[in-house]
């Protein structure tokens, strides 16, 4: 009887201290992913804010041109159009590359969420016979891991929708008001949630990288 005890009972020690390192160090990288991504949000506004200060002098200097313009007039105007097309098409560029930057950290939080997801069907197949689940930390079942990570996962998921629609679209503004809106978007994250900062800091709490 109490070989079979210690038999049935020595796989599960290591399978729930490898889940409790897994989810602690998921709460890590969440840190470290969000701190990589208000940076290059940072990044990306600045760009954008270019592109549309640009923009809206350019279709300043166009009215400017067309108003003073005659038919003489007309080819020297097209002549100093690809100098600003190009400076624009740079500051494109580069917040086409913030954006793919922000693509990649958001697929590393699906992984994140992907993960957390394997623990917890780990767990439900190792506690199948309905025995009582220890917390692997504190108070939090391990749901609970998923469940945050799920929603931090979605929020920044409709922000990259969002952020491409700016991305794509913001060069092409050639109203004002549009144009801040863009900004607007972009700088206010409004598929971050407030409550996100709070979530991550009671996950941080949870897994000890925060002191009680």
């Amino acid at each position: 009887m109490a070989a079979n005890t210690v038999g049935s009972t020595a796989p599960r020690k290591p399978v729930l201290s490898v889940s409790a390192r897994k989810i602690k160090d998921n709460a890590a990288d969440w840190h470290n992913l969000i701190l990589k991504w208000e940076t290059l949000n940072d990044t990306g506004f600045a760009t954008a804010n270019s592109i549309a200060n640009l923009k809206i002098r350019l279709c300043s200097e166009d009215e400017t041109e067309l108003q003073g313009s005659s038919p003489a007039s007309g080819e020297g105007a097209d002549k100093a159009l690809p100098e600003y097309s190009k400076e624009l098409e740079t500051l494109c560029e580069e917040l086409q590359t913030t954006f793919d930057a922000l693509a990649k950290i958001q697929m590393k939080m699906e992984k994140l969420s992907s993960t957390t997801k394997g623990v917890c069907e780990l767990e439900n197949y190792h506690y199948a016979d309905g025995r009582h689940r220890p917390p692997l930390f504190h108070t939090w079942p391990t749901t609970h891991f998923y469940e945050v990570s799920r929603k931090l996962s979605d929020m920044y998921r409709k922000e990259l929708l969002l952020k491409r629609t700016v991305t794509e679209e913001l060069a092409h503004a050639t109203d004002h008001d549009l144009a801040l809106s863009y900004l607007s978007m972009w700088l206010h994250q409004p598929y971050v949630e407030t409550d996100s900062k709070l979530l991550l800091e009671s996950m941080l709490l949870e897994t000890g990288h925060r002191a009680l």
